[in-house]
């Protein structure tokens, strides 16, 4: 296990990142594994054979020690997709193409395959173009619902958004002196609650 995959090893949003399938090409024989072709009644899978594979295996069957799969791009990242966020990123629902679009788009880099760099600079050119709408959004939206907001961000603006929201809730708190104020804790409050409600069962 490599030092990359262990800095990751406890993160769930990479776990489901690394689930994401992709269209991969079986080039060399893999035996046993012809379960993981529904259409096949071979118990391996042959040269030729086309599957989509998650992140994780086809990383393992595909890299620059060994070559059993090759690998596309995956639909959302391909050229058309790429044209459209060009155009104007701003109106795409990004968690429809992929709730981790962004992290699942570098881990897709890590292919050797022709369209990766410029997979890679639509990747940059896309967050620029809606981080400033994205915080902006955050900014102007206190106290109130958010989910439609929110419902075309992938997870990692959405984490963005939160944290300009927290930010905002925070600046609130200051402007209106409340960070001053000595409060009881969450904690006393319900021992207090729950010490009361014994005494009135005793």
């Amino acid at each position: 296990m490599t030092s990359e995959s262990v800095d990751d090893y406890f993160s769930i949003s990479d776990i489901l990142t690394t689930q994401e399938r992709l269209p991969c090409k079986v080039e060399l024989p893999i035996y046993r594994l012809g379960y993981l072709d529904s259409s096949s009644t071979s118990d391996d899978l042959q040269p030729g054979t086309k599957l989509d594979l998650s992140f994780w295996m086809a990383r393992a069957l595909c890299s620059r020690k060994r070559h059993i799969v090759s690998v596309e791009m995956p639909r959302p990242y391909r050229e058309g997709y790429r044209e459209i966020l060009t155009a104007d990123a701003n109106v795409v629902d990004l968690h429809k193409l992929g709730p981790y679009y962004y992290s699942y788009g570098s881990q897709l880099l890590k292919f050797e395959l022709p369209e990766t760099a410029d997979v890679a600079k639509s990747l940059i050119k896309c967050f620029q173009t809606r981080i400033r709408k994205i915080m902006d959004s955050s900014q102007n939206a206190y106290n109130e619902d958010t989910t439609k907001l929110t419902a075309k961000l992938d997870e990692t603006e959405k984490c963005l958004f939160k944290a300009g929201q927290m930010g905002l809730n925070d600046f609130q708190r200051w402007e209106t002196r409340q960070t001053e104020k000595l409060t009881t804790s969450e904690m006393v409050r319900s021992h207090r609650k729950r010490k009361r409600a014994l005494m009135d069962d005793s």
